[in-house]
């Protein structure tokens, strides 16, 4: 994978320019791409001004922007989590995401409760789950359903793909997607997916196995942000082929969980908008507060198309501080892999 080269004098010291930006991207190969690729849908709105848009070829309608299911398992009081969750919902967000391992069931069994008095109608729900045989997947599977309260979810994804082997577990004799379509053909599931933050390349090979295989996954989660663009980079690499095959696209990490956001280099609504920008369905974000959700549900209804030149400026200022991964640890550090710590959790 090309990198820029640090000790070129345009990359020392002062911050990148545009025009040295170009120019070190068709030199070096890696812009090439990053940011050309943009939501071309309708811009459709639901009443509360949030984006709507497709996910992928299974035409759902889901809300642009989505609530992650990690932080609100994080928060001390489970009643500010639960307000959380619904006044999301109310002010627009209807994309749930949560997995079977976040907080050990917290955050199923919290989402469960607020989805109560006909708010799980309104939403479009997802978990994950880890399990990479039959019998542990089909376990997860059906613990799920139980904590988040619901016979059904939307889509049920395979987590944390972080590991070469992880799709010949998945696709193996005895492995997991044996347990999914089961769930899918009992009514338990609508839509399979996987996530995976690590490297682009173990997500091309879960494409490449399932292909093999006769499969067509209906959704990929992977990080989406504008430091992705210069380091081991989704968007370069997965996002459009996810774009040819028509596989609704589930952005996470915009604000590098939350380094990016922390690093001042580009504001919180700035970089979610980056990730808007891109042809994602959602764009899935830890939303921990009501000052947090307030600031998402301001991303969304303040999006608009980007334009070239924004996103280029936002890339150059970001090239020199990416390129090492610092503000993506989730890349290179095993401190966000569950499954790192828990492997029985894999079966």
């Amino acid at each position: 994978m090309n990198t820029l080269d640090l000790s070129e004098p345009e990359v020392r010291g002062a911050a990148v320019t545009r025009r040295e930006f170009v120019r070190l991207a068709a030199a070096t190969g890696l812009a090439v791409g990053a940011g050309s690729l943009t939501y071309a849908g309708a811009a459709e709105k639901n009443a509360s001004g949030i984006p709507v848009r497709t996910l992928g070829r299974t035409g759902e309608k889901v809300s642009a922007l989505g609530l992650g299911g990690y932080h609100i398992g994080k928060q001390a009081n489970e009643q500010e989590s639960l307000h959380i969750i619904r006044r999301a919902i109310d002010g627009g967000i209807t994309f749930m995401d949560n997995c079977w391992d976040y907080n050990d069931g917290a955050s199923e069994i919290r989402m469960g409760k607020a989805l109560r008095d006909g708010y799980r109608d309104q939403v479009f729900l997802m978990t994950k789950i880890d399990g990479r045989t039959k019998e542990s997947a089909a376990k997860q599977i059906d613990e799920s359903l139980q904590r988040l309260q619901t016979d059904r979810v939307d889509l049920m994804q395979f987590h944390e793909v972080i590991r070469f082997e992880d799709p010949d577990r998945i696709f193996a004799e005895g492995g997991g997607m044996e347990a999914m379509l089961e769930a899918k053909q009992a009514g338990k599931l609508r839509y399979i997916g996987f996530t995976g933050h690590k490297d682009p390349f173990i997500h091309l090979r879960m494409l490449e196995i399932a292909g093999a295989h006769g499969f067509r996954f209906d959704t990929v989660q992977m990080p989406l942000n504008v430091m992705d663009a210069h380091f081991r980079s989704f968007e370069r690499e997965v996002l459009p082929r996810l774009v040819k095959d028509e596989i609704g696209v589930l952005g996470m990490k915009s604000l590098g969980d939350p380094f990016i956001a922390e690093s001042g280099i580009v504001m919180p609504i700035e970089a979610m908008h980056y990730a808007m920008n891109l042809p994602t369905s959602t764009v899935i974000t830890g939303i921990d507060s009501i000052k947090i959700l307030e600031q998402a549900l301001a991303a969304g209804r303040s999006f608009e198309p980007l334009s070239k030149e924004t996103v280029a400026d936002m890339l150059a200022r970001t090239a020199k501080a990416a390129v090492t991964g610092k503000y993506e640890k989730f890349k290179t550090d095993n401190r966000y892999d569950g499954t790192f710590r828990n492997p029985h959790w894999l079966g």
